[in-house]
């Protein structure tokens, strides 16, 4: 009991003080380090490697003490490494399964063996992560690593895979990825943040004592972000993910656009709720916030959120609880800065003020501090700054509970505290956010899937979900963005080129090209600006047809219409939704005659060849429709004691812009995705040929799908891609054109983050659309939704 030595029991359970912490020490991992002289060298090719004449960037402890220093590697060690990775991906790849399992299970008896020295650098670079934690991680994969090729076929390794970490990110995230990159059979290149450097080295070396083959693992260490886009240049790396805080990851995507290399992020510093109603056990749901809101080293910030009913039970709790709690270290005098600058903004904004101590006059570090009163607008609330300030909000019902968890642009946990089990499964499903703990916070385990909704990121970790960003599936013959160098390009006037002029022919009546129209909000409709563009025949022959040129104001107008409806379809049964499929699959069949008239004038087919497109786009409508109550999540066992979902949820409004190949069965496959999981979607059909999801349209008007569900808006692709990518309510593109549009989409898709699916169109090639691939529907599922895990906790 801190503090105290005869306080009674009866004194201990009301006041509910911690314990003294037990004395630390770090003689192991100083002894590691000093082995190395204290400075640590970059990790190619399965030995340390210290070049000379490089630049060393220097770590320190939480009191400002020297840990060590670090060398910054320079172009020729990232050529050195890539190579050592390509040469290692070879050797790690062409090993059995069972071999690579064992591996990782070889690394777990050697965690054991040097568990201590793994903890104390940890703790030493404040990289938060136990031993514990790490073996369980290892275990996990190593089984999945023993089950790729039996419960996850046609799926093969990407390559080289580079994992990145921010200098706030703990050594756990940074695992989280790495460690499953490797299970998969990829060779890695990390890449990490300061305080993450040692613990990555040390896992190294413990790797290959393990009997990870020479170049499989590979670390570069440097003193910003600049080191992780000179490893993207590099022509041999296949994939990027980077955990850390969003501005990195931000600057991260816009340098890498346009080099060819798919990137996805993981974002931390995220503003999560933490909410107790009126049912909760307020004892409990007090310790609880305390305890996640005070730590000194997180990666979220919490706003607390209390039913008014019980506001007064929960503030002299709060009080009681914090009351000598001795302040909270921060990283720098700069983030005191930032402490102080937020609490007077409360105040002045008629926040309350509750402090376990006076806060010191100077120095980097401040008393935990709860803020009463705030509005869910107040800056405070909506960007924290980075110390031991705790937000509290109160809420009347339930549906005002989610709103407000709601309210923030994250979307990477939350909290709920109720007795009531009904309620805090309504409540999980209602809030988008990627992992939610009932009557408990911060649980990990590598068996949950998490994925990042809104600004927390674009990708899924953890599960088997998680899995899929590090393999490729064996219907794709071609990685889908082609490397390359970023063209030079203006983006701001990319998509402003003027309208092609149209001059009126002197043809009569009944020969003059047919003229289509677009479909937005359940109304076939001419766009707002009433302009046309030609479509041309076959070898740019003849005009076909005209088709409205669609704009911003198209967009916007079938999104407002998507957003009324998706809530409601993405809450309709399976079930429900299989049988709109199912109904727009007979719709198809019945149009079948002048569908495939369509597509033999715009694609110059026969028309046998045409009717065998249309037969193949109403079979995989069916495809759809039978998938939709087939992939509905799972109930996961856990090593702790309690209870974990894994959930499935749409991702919300969809933009398609369409590909030229196939354009009746590549539109089907992907609409048939993206409504079957419960998105509601923008089309752009191909600029080249887009009859024939022009003439699609007259079969969604027939059919039972909810009005605005699905929108077609046709025009220059390019224009429409801009409009797409600056809409904030859009949650995902997925795209098909030029090399120029899918760096605009990589630079400018950030802020809002958007989840990217992008292609580069190739005159022969790409992606065989009439194959029905078991991989090839998985595939589009998977990029269909995103993924919420609940922990519900037992005795």
């Amino acid at each position: 009991m801190a503090g105290s030595t005869d306080k009674a029991v009866f004194d201990i359970f009301l006041s509910m003080e911690s314990g003294p912490a037990a004395a630390s020490s770090t003689a192991t991992a100083q002894a590691w380090l000093e082995h190395h002289s204290c400075s640590l060298g970059l990790f190619i090719d399965g030995k340390f490697v210290c070049p000379a004449d490089r630049q060393t960037c220097s770590i320190a402890d939480s009191k400002g003490g020297n840990v060590c220093s670090t060398v910054c590697a320079a172009d020729d060690d990232v050529s050195q490494c890539a190579s050592s990775a390509v040469s290692g991906y070879k050797a790690w790849s062409g090993m059995s399964c069972y071999a690579r399992a064992k591996v990782l299970l070889r690394l777990v008896s050697l965690l054991g063996q040097h568990s201590k020295c793994v903890s104390e650098l940890c703790d030493l670079c404040e990289a938060s992560c136990s031993p514990a934690s790490l073996v369980r991680l290892l275990q996990y994969y190593s089984s999945w690593a023993q089950l790729r090729d039996s419960l996850i076929t046609n799926w093969t390794p990407l390559g080289v895979v580079v994992v990145v970490a921010s200098d706030d990110c703990s050594f756990y995230s940074l695992m989280l990825k790495a460690v499953p990159a490797l299970a998969m059979g990829n060779s890695v290149i990390i890449v990490p943040g300061r305080s993450t450097a040692p613990p990555a080295l040390l896992l190294a070396q413990l790797f290959m004592g393990a009997g990870l083959p020479a170049g499989a693992l590979n670390i570069l260490t440097g003193s910003d972000m600049s080191l992780a886009v000179k490893v993207a240049q590099n022509s041999s790396i296949s994939y990027m993910t980077y955990s850390g805080n969003k501005q990195d990851g931000i600057m991260l995507h816009k340098a890498t656009a346009g080099i060819g290399i798919p990137v996805s992020i993981s974002c931390i510093g995220a503003t999560c709720p933490f909410i107790i109603f009126e049912s909760a056990d307020i004892d409990s749901a007090v310790d609880g916030v305390l305890e996640a809101a005070f730590k000194k080293k997180k990666e979220v910030h919490w706003v607390l959120y209390v039913q008014e009913s019980v506001f007064k039970l929960v503030i002299p709790r709060l009080k009681q609880r914090i009351a000598g709690k001795k302040c909270v270290n921060l990283a720098s005098d700069e983030d005191r800065i930032l402490v102080d600058t937020a609490v007077q903004e409360a105040q002045q904004q008629g926040a309350e003020l509750l402090q376990s101590c006076a806060a010191p006059p100077s120095g980097a570090s401040y008393p935990p501090t709860v803020l009463c009163g705030g509005a869910p607008s107040s800056p405070f609330v909506v960007s924290p700054a980075p110390g031991p300030l705790l937000p509290v909000m109160t809420f009347r019902s339930n549906t005002e509970a989610v709103t407000l968890g709601n309210h923030s642009p994250h979307g990477l946990a939350a909290s709920i505290w109720t007795e009531d089990l009904t309620l805090a499964l309504e409540t999980a499903k209602s809030l988008s956010v990627g992992s939610v703990w009932v009557n408990s916070h911060s649980v990990t385990d590598p068996g949950l899937p998490i994925s990042g909704h809104k600004d927390s990121g674009t990708c899924t970790d953890g599960g088997q979900a998680g899995l899929y960003q590090f393999l490729r599936s064996s219907c794709t013959s071609s990685p889908p963005l082609p490397r390359s160098s970023p063209v030079s390009m203006d983006y701001t006037k990319f998509g402003i080129a003027a309208s092609p002029v149209l001059i009126p022919d002197n043809t009569d009546a009944a020969s003059a090209p047919k003229t289509y129209l677009q479909f937005v909000g359940g109304k076939a409709c001419k766009s707002d600006s009433g302009c046309s563009v030609a479509v041309q025949a076959p070898g740019g022959g003849s005009v076909l047809a005209y088709c409205p040129d669609g704009g911003r104001k198209d967009v916007r107008n079938a999104v407002e219409a998507a957003i009324k409806v998706q809530p409601g379809w993405m809450k309709k049964s399976p079930t429900a939704r299989a049988q709109s499929l199912y109904f727009l699959a007979k719709g198809l069949e019945a149009k079948r005659r002048d569908i495939a008239m369509s597509i033999t004038s715009q694609l110059g087919l026969s028309m046998d060849d045409a009717e065998k497109e249309v037969d193949l786009s109403a079979a995989r409508l069916s495809d759809w429709a039978a998938y939709c109550d087939k992939i509905q999540g799972e109930t996961l066992p856990m090593p702790q004691s309690g209870t974990a979902l894994s959930i499935p949820e749409a991702l919300g409004v969809v933009g398609l812009v369409l590909p030229d190949k196939n354009p009746l069965l590549s539109m089907v496959t992907l609409l048939g995705a993206a409504i079957a999981t419960g998105n509601a979607v923008v089309m752009v059909p191909s600029q080249k040929n887009p009859l024939p999801v022009l003439a699609f349209i007259q079969v969604l008007q027939s059919s039972d799908l909810p009005v605005g569900l699905v929108n077609v808006i046709s025009g220059r692709r390019d224009q429409l891609t801009v409009a797409l990518a600056n809409h904030s309510v859009i949650k995902a593109i997925w795209y098909w054109g030029s090399a120029e549009g899918c760096q605009y989409l990589q630079h400018t898709c950030t802020s809002p983050l958007k989840t990217l699916r992008l292609f580069c169109q190739k005159e022969n090639g790409g992606m065989n659309w009439t194959q029905s691939h078991p991989s090839l529907l998985e595939e589009m599922w998977r990029n269909a939704v995103q993924w919420k895990s609940v922990w519900i906790p037992t005795a």
